[in-house]
């Protein structure tokens, strides 16, 4: 029936007509991003030009179509205009073919003759470009996340659990959490889940409830075979800030941020995953933002199917919620991949803008997926089964949300050629463009902190810093356990920075029955019990505890009694929920 519509509607209009929908239907206030030119029964248009507008690309959209089809032309096209407009771009380098944009263009004859015939006023021109790389895996400012800000959903996709094992290892992340143990890299995460398959640690599982120690042993394993295959790179300090991805150039053009993936093939899980924890982490950050003259950020998602093959329940509601929640922030993604099929139905309801390369249908499996983009599409003057098995390259068809939130018509388009290398730029040029950026300094080295792993096996323990005046001197042999390190904290707040003598107790020495057994202090222990013989603060209640309990603590001894009991109950009932997000993820950086 909506074929014979379709038909119905093709055959009623003249291509006169037809021309005029698409004028009319094109025809923007504000600013716009120009994708081309209409071809209406074979014939270009270039009076007939096809836009987007600039303030609807954070209603997201999708880039698709069959391999060699001009997806990534599209792309870099699109990050050229962007960054004019002044709008930073997020880019996922899968074939090195983007780092062109880093490099002006040649024209030549062929060029010309394709720009004019599409209406496009074409220059030379670099952009500015950050280079970016994970772990420093290929040319470009390493790019790392800590393992407890990456969180146990996003993990959990990387190491391939189940879901039993990913509620498993969601219970080790809140252990770390309660216990004060940072989860910086894999080696920490590793600590914490050795001690709690140990006889020390044997307590400390059963308290946990729903942890066996059967599960904690499969997951162990997994995080060895992820050293194993060298992953132990991509987390770590310093933490990538993700803020980095919102700069604007002295120029005032947006920068391109170009994330090479050299390796794709061979880590694809962790690949996908990190660019969605990249994603998530903005997501936490920013700020509400309504609706915007243009976007704070565009980010495209390349081998979008990637993210969702095999994807946890957890996984997927996490990315639904992220996609529909962080377009008031200002942000735009673009999911881009072969088919609508390869994007859950719940996402692909949130894509608002459609560029739709050709399709391939060899099998009868491709004219199914070549039957349900059509079916996604709204009616037009065009066959479309016909239309996207035709289509050449470089040439798409097109629908977008205008600026009274309606969509377009559907247009095939002759897309616009980029101003900067199609390609990869020369090896010199992303040397020098490394080189003279300002993140190298702040992201180039990593730094190993202490940690759970240190805590736990006692090298490099921290110290607790001088006593408070008046306070016994601490013996050396003092124990070390989590609650410590949160008083010390708490007492660092009140005497270094608000300047007064504090108000939290030193920490408990070892028993001296512990020290004589030979368990001198920094060896491996259980986080330590609460007995009535430690002081009040070891012994609080444990309504809502954990790190957030622990933070509404130090935040009470620092700004008096009299917040102390609001500051706990906002802890208590909220802490959770704001120390770890949709995905899992809990805040970057260290403080």
């Amino acid at each position: 029936m909506a074929f014979s519509t379709k038909l119905a509607c093709m055959v009623k209009k003249t291509p006169a007509e037809k021309l005029a929908t698409i004028k009319d239907g094109y025809t923007l206030e504000g600013a716009t991003i120009e994708l081309g030119a209409a071809i209406i029964d074979g014939q270009i248009h270039k009076e007939a030009q096809v836009r987007l507008p600039l303030a609807m690309m954070n209603r997201h959209g999708l880039v698709a179509g069959a391999t060699g089809t001009g997806k990534t032309v599209t792309l870099h096209m699109m990050a050229e205009q962007l960054s004019t407009a002044g709008v930073p771009v997020f880019l996922a380098d899968i074939k090195g073919d983007l780092s062109g944009l880093a490099t002006a263009a040649a024209g030549s004859e062929k060029l010309t003759a394709r720009t004019e015939a599409l209406g496009q006023n074409w220059s030379s021109s670099a952009f500015p470009v950050e280079f970016l790389a994970l772990g420093g895996d290929g040319n470009g400012i390493p790019v790392r996340a800590t393992v407890t800000s990456f969180g146990p959903i996003l993990l959990s996709r990387v190491m391939e659990l189940n879901d039993t094992q990913e509620s498993s290892l969601q219970l080790v992340f809140h252990f770390a959490d309660k216990n004060n143990l940072e989860l910086i890299d894999l080696k920490d995460l590793r600590a914490v889940i050795s001690f709690l398959t140990s006889a020390e640690g044997k307590e400390a599982l059963a308290e946990l409830g729903g942890l066996s120690k059967a599960t904690a042993g499969v997951i162990l394993r997994e995080l060895v075979n992820l050293e194993a295959q060298g992953l132990e790179k991509f987390f770590g300090e310093p933490e990538f800030d993700t803020a980095e991805l919102l700069r604007t150039a002295p120029d005032g053009r947006g920068v391109i941020s170009c994330l090479e993936l050299p390796t794709l093939q061979t880590k694809p899980m962790l690949f996908s995953t990190f660019l969605m924890w990249l994603l998530a982490d903005l997501f936490e950050d920013l700020p509400e933002a309504g609706d915007l003259e243009k976007p704070k950020l565009v980010f495209f998602l390349d081998e979008a199917h990637l993210l969702f093959n095999g994807a946890s329940k957890a996984f997927l509601s996490a990315i639904t919620t992220t996609v529909r929640l962080i377009r008031s922030k200002g942000v735009g993604i673009f999911f881009v991949t072969q088919t609508p099929k390869d994007v859950p139905a719940d996402v692909l309801g949130q894509l608002a803008n459609r560029i739709q390369h050709a399709l391939r249908a060899f099998t009868p499996e491709d004219a199914k997926a070549l039957k349900a983009t059509v079916s996604t599409f709204p009616v037009s003057d065009y066959d479309l089964e016909e239309t996207l098995t035709s289509a050449g390259i470089g040439e798409a068809v097109i629908t977008v949300m205008n600026e009274k939130g309606a969509p377009t018509p559907v247009a095939l388009t002759r897309l616009r050629a980029p101003q900067s290398v199609m390609g990869p730029s020369e090896q010199t040029t992303m040397e020098k463009t490394i080189a003279a950026s300002e993140l190298l300094a702040k992201y180039g080295t990593a730094v190993d902190n202490i940690s759970a792993y240190e805590k736990l096996t006692g090298k490099g323990a921290p110290t607790t810093g001088a006593p408070a005046p008046g306070a016994p001197t601490v013996p050396t042999g003092q124990a070390q356990t989590p609650g410590n390190t949160i008083d010390a904290e708490a007492r660092r707040i009140e005497e270094e920075i608000l300047g007064r003598p504090s108000s939290r107790p030193l920490p408990a020495p070892l028993p001296e029955q512990q020290v004589e057994s030979g368990n001198p202090a920094g060896s491996p222990q259980p986080p330590a019990k609460r007995t009535p013989a430690q002081p009040p603060t070891q012994a609080r209640p444990q309504q809502g505890g954990g790190v957030a309990g622990d933070i509404a603590d130090a935040l009470g001894g620092a700004l008096g009694g009299g917040l102390k009991s609001m500051v706990r109950s906002m802890g208590t009932q909220l802490g959770r929920e704001l120390l770890r997000g949709v995905f899992g993820t809990s805040s970057r950086r260290r403080r």
